[in-house]
C-alpha cells in the first residue's frame, strides 16, 4: 500500500531541486544587500578619511584653504569613492576663541552599486596651527 502511494505521487525525487529554486533567489538577494551595505560603509569611511586629511592639510601654519581641497581630492583620486563626490568645500571658523578648519564633502549615497539618489555630507575639523 505504501509502495503504491509513492508510485502514484512520485515520492521525494526532485524535491531538493524545487527547494533550491525557491530558496536560491532569496539567498542571492540577501548576499547582494550585504555587499551593497558594505560598499556604502566603505565609501563613507573613505570620504571621512579624505575630509580629515584635507582639514589637517588646510590647518597647517601658512596653508591656504585651497590646500585642503587639493589634498582631499588627491586622497580620493583613483579611489572607488571618488565617483560619488559632488563637491568639496573648505572653510575656517572661530569657535570659543579657536580657529577651526572644516572640510565638507558632498556626495551621492550609493544605493545600487555606486549609483545613488540620496545625498550625504561628510565633515571633518582640524585646529588651525599658528606661526
Amino acid at each position: 500500500m505504501i509502495h503504491d502511494r509513492r508510485r502514484l505521487f512520485g515520492g521525494d525525487h526532485g524535491n531538493s531541486t524545487v527547494e533550491f529554486a525557491l530558496v536560491a533567489p532569496l539567498l542571492i538577494c540577501l548576499a547582494l544587500v550585504v555587499l551593497q551595505i558594505g560598499l556604502a560603509v566603505h565609501v563613507r569611511t573613505t570620504l571621512a578619511a579624505a575630509a580629515a586629511d584635507g582639514a589637517r592639510a588646510a590647518s597647517l601654519a601658512g596653508a591656504q584653504l585651497s590646500a585642503g581641497e587639493q589634498r582631499t581630492r588627491a586622497v580620493l583620486d583613483g579611489n572607488l569613492a571618488a565617483g560619488v563626490v559632488t563637491g568639496v568645500h573648505v572653510t575656517r571658523s572661530i569657535e570659543e576663541g579657536r580657529v577651526l578648519t572644516q572640510v565638507t564633502i558632498d556626495a551621492r549615497l550609493p544605493l545600487v552599486g555606486l549609483l545613488g539618489i540620496g545625498s550625504m555630507q561628510i565633515s571633518a575639523h582640524a585646529l588651525q596651527e599658528h606661526t
